[in-house]
């Protein structure tokens, strides 16, 4: 059983049964990008307006009950209170007929709940539906799984690592969240359900007289037999179906530790330098270099946007934010192991981005005017986002990236628009490397060697973001366009 399997079945066990919450009949997106979830503020302050509303009403009628009651108890109270008084006889009989059918049928109440409901069902529509719960909890047990979290911690909103005796701590929250019984189901019912119930079930043969254990048993079994196919579909996390699985365990060390990175300065053909690429536009203001690979070559460019134009991108990009996906075939496909949203921008959206697309062609000495580039595409991660390892370039005949009939993506200039609490950094597998999230600072890698192959060293992955809002932006290149630029080789090591 992994450690995903064990949150969900442990979260699960712990927790109180609770009702079913109703499927959504779309497909939900908030939980994809952080800047959605963020949206969703907006309507939970209406509600928590119509709420404030229906409280005040409840607590005006729940004072004239509460005068209503301590009127009848003093009546109570007193044992000689004579029935043959004919107003207290009358007052009796009103009561029983009139008064508790008002109290126990009150039009009051009915109003007050209506106008609650009525104020939920028009921002209904915007509220997350269903499945943004079920990506939400399967986003927390990744988190779980690739940075070995402590599960007990976890539940109480603390970010830690245990490994045997030694206590890591990932992130200090100024204050905490913890998860009540019903959070921790939700997660749970995101895992492994069957899993979930054997334990149950095993709990109960040592302490058969727990309640709260035997109503999760049937609510697990009431759970398992509405849906038979769950107990085939409960995967731990959705893999990419690629070759590179015996490369997991790198990956999440890589997303742990930042690989081997804090070895590389002591390299000395690894340096830093202020670059201008012989180029007029960045005499004056030449970019900060560093060169933190060799082979795949990888250089990280520092300050190479600044804060106003991370934050014009973002804001330029985040009306059109749409599910991210990958490429299967010819087709396109939204995929558990990309989590994000994302947007193509247009060089004639903002001159802003004619300015960028200059400072990227003198940085890199490549042509990045379409079609012998893409749109900038910017990406915005969500609870848990990340992107298993993958290449950038594609491995397939068939894939949509030659639609552009400009051959394959030769390189990949990805800069980090925002910075991050903790995780979600890049890693590279095979080059044992990751690079955590530098705000406002560019990288930059060749996918193919100069034989036109697809550089296999350039497996890479966007570690899941354990706290924080994570924004980049890419500018993938093509090979055509770029023939006088970076010349061709037949040879393999080039």
């Amino acid at each position: 059983m992994g450690p995903g399997t064990r949150l969900a079945a442990l979260l699960a066990v712990l927790a109180l049964g609770t009702g079913d919450p109703e499927r959504a009949a779309a497909r939900g997106d908030t939980f994809s990008a952080l800047t959605s979830v963020a949206r969703a503020l907006t309507p939970e302050r209406r509600l928590l307006g119509l709420l404030r509303r229906y409280l005040r009403g409840e607590e005006a009628r729940l004072r004239d009950l509460t005068r209503f009651y301590d009127k009848v108890l003093s009546l109570h109270e007193d044992s000689t209170t004579p029935v043959a008084n004919p107003l207290l006889a009358f007052t009796l009989i009103k009561r029983l007929q009139s008064d508790w059918r008002n109290v126990v049928h009150s039009l009051e109440a009915s109003e007050n709940i209506r106008a609650l409901k009525d104020g939920y069902e028009k921002v209904e529509q915007d509220l997350p539906a269903f499945e943004d719960l079920e990506g939400a909890a399967r986003a927390l047990m990744r988190l779980q799984d690739v940075y070995m979290l402590n599960v007990k911690g976890l539940a109480r909103g603390v970010f830690q690592r245990v490994t045997g005796s030694a206590i890591t701590d990932l992130y200090s929250p100024k204050r905490l969240f913890s998860l009540t019984g019903d959070d921790c189901f939700q997660v749970g019912k995101a895992g492994n359900i069957s899993c979930a119930l054997s334990l149950s079930r095993e709990f109960l043969l040592y302490s058969p007289d727990n309640k709260r254990m035997a109503r999760n048993v049937l609510k697990y079994e009431r759970l398992l037999a509405e849906s038979p196919n769950q107990v085939v579909s409960e995967a731990v996390i959705q893999r990419p179906n690629t070759p590179h699985l015996q490369t997991r365990g790198t990956y999440e060390g890589l997303c742990q530790t930042l690989g081997s990175q804090p070895t590389l300065y002591q390299i000395p053909s690894l340096y830093c330098s202020y670059e201008t690429n012989s180029n007029a536009y960045l005499l004056l203001q030449p970019i900060r270099k560093e060169v933190i690979h060799l082979e795949p070559y990888i250089a990280l460019y520092h300050d190479f946007v600044s804060d106003s134009e991370a934050q014009k991108i973002r804001e330029l990009a985040e009306p059109w934010l749409q599910r991210s996906v990958v490429a299967s075939g010819e087709k396109q496909l939204q995929v558990e192991y990309r989590i994000s949203k994302s947007a193509w921008l247009k060089d004639t959206v903002d001159p802003m981005l004619v300015t960028l697309n200059h400072r990227i062609a003198a940085l890199t000495g490549l042509d990045v005017r379409p079609p012998y580039a893409e749109y900038l595409q910017v990406v915005n991660y969500g609870i848990g986002g990340h992107y298993e390892p993958h290449f950038d370039h594609a491995t397939s005949p068939s894939s949509p990236l030659y639609r552009m009939k400009s051959g394959n993506r030769v390189a990949t200039f990805m800069i980090y628009l925002s910075s991050v609490e903790a995780g979600g950094a890049t890693a590279f597998i095979y080059a044992n490397l990751s690079v955590p999230v530098v705000r406002n600072a560019a990288l930059f890698w060749w996918n193919l060697h100069r034989s036109g192959e697809g550089d296999s060293d350039t497996l890479h992955a966007g570690c899941p973001v354990l706290v924080g809002d994570k924004w980049v932006a890419n500018k993938w290149i093509h090979e055509y366009g770029q023939e006088f630029r970076r010349p061709c080789s037949s040879s393999p090591e080039d």
